[in-house]
């Protein structure tokens, strides 16, 4: 399948559904604490994207029951949200969700912790916020695919953490997923160049341990396979001649989910 190319008035509507995509997990991160579970935060996230008029884009996508992706601790993607899953002191939680406004989408991705967590947890964090906007950086017209794979692999690595391979970013614009896939593992030279107009949904997944995973019973939560715990961020990024645009995140807002739940900001290197 080719890569589409967005004009600037597509990209515009794109960052239409990003806004309440960024909207929704500002929306969500009243409700992360302890004793919520997992099925009220998808029922909370549902609702104000109707409320928005839009479209929960995975309710029904490859039949996923929920509108958005709930992964605790050592889950890394594609959790399933249920009432027997319930937050507790110290958790970490990934939430990916996305949006279909007027016939075009963004996808966005966003690790919170619940109150105070571990040194290791708020490391872990940083480090992934930190992985996806080096990866950002990269996102240039003449790089190719893979310098944003190398930038989010090798600054993960040198923190002692791994980064997920079984499973990448893509495309977005008028479909969820599109091509091309963008990994978080590479070197600079491989994949297709980097052009203006590309959308791309660049997204680590970063274990503590092992980057190998598995699929859960319930045939949607992807786990790590040793057990150790999993952060996940993801931006969706148009590529202009002048750099990339983020269009899940409002110019100048706050991105540190330290400061955004109230609490002391996590001191890792950048």
């Amino acid at each position: 399948m080719a890569v589409h190319i967005y004009t600037s008035k597509e990209v515009a509507k794109i960052m239409e559904a990003g806004m309440i995509a960024f909207e929704t997990h500002m929306r969500l991160r009243e409700y992360i604490r302890p004793g919520v579970s997992t099925a009220e935060l998808d029922e909370i996230a549902r609702e104000f994207i109707y409320s928005r008029r839009a479209i929960p884009a995975f309710l029904g996508l490859y039949n996923f029951p929920a509108s958005i992706c709930t992964c605790v601790n050592d889950a890394v993607v594609h959790g399933l949200p249920n009432r027997k899953t319930i937050l507790r002191p110290g958790d970490i939680i990934s939430i990916d969700l996305g949006v279909g406004y007027n016939g075009y989408y963004a996808d966005t991705a966003w690790t919170w912790p619940v109150g105070e967590v571990s040194a290791e947890a708020r490391k872990l964090i940083t480090v992934t916020q930190q992985c996806l906007f080096k990866g950002i950086a990269e996102a240039r017209v003449e790089n190719r695919i893979g310098a944003i794979g190398e930038a989010v692999q090798k600054h993960a690595e040198a923190n002692g953490f791994s980064v997920v391979r079984q499973l990448v970013g893509h495309g977005i614009g008028r479909s969820i997923h599109e091509e091309p896939q963008v990994p978080n593992y590479g070197r600079r030279k491989d994949g297709i160049k980097i052009r203006a107009g590309m959308v791309l949904a660049i997204e680590p997944m970063v274990n503590a341990g092992t980057h190998d995973v598995y699929t859960d019973s319930d045939q949607w939560t992807v786990r790590t396979k040793d057990g150790k715990w999993s952060a996940h961020f993801e931006h969706t990024v148009a590529i202009t001649s002048q750099g990339p645009v983020i269009c899940t995140l409002p110019k100048g807002a706050n991105v540190n989910v330290f400061q955004l739940m109230g609490l002391e900001v996590a001191g890792v290197n950048q």
